[in-house]
């Protein structure tokens, strides 16, 4: 994986409660690819390095068509990591304003099924060990 392939733009930050809650996994054309800290669920965060992007709606059409492209990889690197029964996929951003968007894998025996995740139970976050197998497992995929 080419972790530093594609460095942010001047001017595009992380923000910090996105830091906080998450690992970084790649950095993608357009978005820096992020592991959730949340052991419940296999959670996949993607944040386009477009400067105060809040909407997807604010990305423009290159952009847009990249972003698709992106979450498309990552759905697909999660189900072939960690073959879930089905694939969440949603950009909220009710509390982080920063455009991320969320790819989760779901179980029919997971602790928030048929739920959201949101809201269900509190995230757990990963031992040190859980997290150096989630990331080793996931890197793999998203290399592929």
């Amino acid at each position: 994986m080419s972790r530093h392939a594609h460095p942010a733009p001047p001017g595009w930050h992380l923000h910090p409660q996105l830091a906080d809650d998450t690992h970084p996994l790649a950095h993608w054309p357009l978005c820096e690819v992020r592991l959730m800290d949340d052991a419940h669920h296999p959670w996949l965060i993607l944040v386009p390095r477009v400067e105060d992007a809040v909407d997807i709606t604010d990305l423009d059409a290159a952009q847009q068509a990249t972003l698709m492209r992106e979450i498309d990889r990552a759905a697909r690197a999660l189900q072939a990591a960690v073959k879930p029964h089905k694939l969440n996929v949603a950009a909220l951003g009710n509390v982080v304003p920063q455009l991320h968007v969320h790819v989760i894998a779901r179980y029919r025996d997971d602790i928030a099924w048929p739920r959201p995740v949101w809201g269900t139970a509190t995230a757990q976050p990963y031992s040190p060990e859980q997290l150096v197998e989630r990331v080793a497992l996931l890197d793999a995929a998203l290399s592929a």
